[in-house]
């Protein structure tokens, strides 16, 4: 199916997931996530790629027994850091999952929007110690191209002919849902398949010290007790790698093909309060809570139709506090239910938000919305709805929610496609 000309088709174009390939603490495959989050599997431990034992903070979320080599060949691996590992991995599995080929058959049909933050950390810390540390005082080659932070959107484009419009977006944990946004808008301007999402590795020596200095990691070391957002015991966030890839389509692409489908982003709001985001600063939900009204209100959702919210769950009590008033501001004393899986797997930043999504979505595929994995003692401020049994959703609609660093507001809202049959989906 070729690209719509007509301006008016172009702005009736509707964007839905065909396809999710996750890479995370909870598991490679969208299926494995799903376990973990339907189970409340906790996937958080030690961290083991480097020796943390200098750093108050040494419970991370890790992608356990990933081989790389089973996503890319040893060409591109020796040239990529493993975030962009991750994100061959998560994007082979998304296409996959949505029935599309290795290659695109129309390249200028089809693009690739990812979101990034912090680059490839542990190929540049690896090459930057034996610049400093070896005989040959040199880096390699791929130094210069390895750590940038359009890295995996590139070498993606390259390795599976993405050529149509593709970017990179950078607003640190929004910019998971960020990427969607960005994705339906690509998709109502005439490119009928884009691949969105975000992978993320900062587990590295250096980028955990520049983590640190923000003042809002955990420094709990029992990885039960170290990431409690919304608690009474919060005591900041657990740092993980990992996240999802999406296939966002058009609608009439993917029912042509006969593609599952399993929901619609429908809207979205993107603010900026231009606050610096630090162990003693302010946390104003005005802004925050002005992306969720924008969310629904593209949407043409009412607050009352929403079934879930998966929030951004920082885990640092005034954030915590801050986001729960922001819900507050736009569901008022009732909000809908709220559940969070990243006590599970830590926040792995943007790849965080675009695993926020892949959980909503499939706990629509499943006909049912997880428990929150906490918390277990509400904090005063943050007595939200959270979910504590599994229960089927109602209108198969969620607004997922996430704060960047410095300032970045996002909120998405996602609607579940018609449930299966009960049964066929689990």
């Amino acid at each position: 199916m070729t690209a719509p000309h007509d301006a008016d088709d172009r702005a009736a174009a509707r964007a839905v997931v065909t396809g999710i390939g996750v890479v995370a603490p909870s598991g490679v495959g969208a299926d494995a996530h799903w376990r973990t989050v339907r189970d409340g599997t906790r996937r958080t431990g030690p961290i083991t790629l480097f020796d943390p034992a200098g750093y108050p903070t040494r419970i991370a979320g890790e992608v356990a027994d990933f081989d790389p080599a089973r996503y890319a060949d040893t060409r591109q691996l020796v040239q990529t850091d493993r975030w962009t590992h991750l994100g061959f991995a998560a994007t082979r599995l998304a296409l996959a999952d949505a029935g599309l080929p290795e290659r695109a058959p129309d390249p200028y049909g089809w693009a690739v929007t990812l979101a990034s933050s912090s680059g490839g950390n542990l190929f540049g810390q690896r090459e930057l110690q034996r610049l400093w540390g070896g005989p040959s005082r040199t880096v390699g080659a791929y130094q210069s191209i390895a750590w940038f932070y359009a890295a995996s959107v590139g070498q993606l484009s390259i390795h599976h002919q993405f050529k149509g419009p593709s970017g990179v977006l950078v607003a640190e944990s929004a910019g998971g849902l960020d990427s969607l946004a960005h994705a339906v808008r690509t998709v109502r301007r005439g490119t009928p398949v884009v691949i969105a999402g975000a992978t993320e590795c900062p587990l590295s020596p250096y980028a955990l010290a520049c983590q640190l200095r923000s003042g809002l990691l955990s420094d709990v070391d029992d990885p039960a007790a170290a990431y409690r957002p919304f608690d009474r015991t919060a005591a900041g966030y657990v740092p993980a790698e990992g996240g999802a890839v999406f296939v966002v389509e058009e609608l009439g692409h993917a029912m042509a093909r006969g593609a599952r489908i399993y929901g619609e982003v429908t809207g979205w709001g993107a603010t900026h309060d231009a606050a610096h985001t630090g162990p003693a600063d302010a946390a104003d939900p005005g802004w925050y809570a002005r992306a969720m009204r924008l969310a629904l209100d593209r949407s043409g959702v009412t607050a009352g139709q929403v079934d879930l919210v998966v929030p951004d769950a920082l885990g640092v009590p005034r954030y915590d506090r801050a986001e729960a008033a922001a819900l507050r501001t736009v569901f008022g004393d009732r909000p809908p239910p709220v559940s969070t899986h990243k006590p599970l797997t830590g926040r792995a930043h943007q790849g965080g938000s675009a695993l926020d999504v892949a959980t909503a979505l499939l706990a629509f595929h499943h006909d049912t919305l997880p428990a929150s994995a906490g918390p277990a003692d509400p904090a005063p401020g943050c007595e939200l709805d959270f979910l504590r049994t599994p229960r089927r959703p109602r209108s198969r609609v969620a607004l997922v929610c996430a704060r960047g660093f410095d300032g970045f507001n996002t909120a998405l809202v996602v609607r579940g496609a018609p449930a299966a049959p009960r049964g066929a989906a689990d």
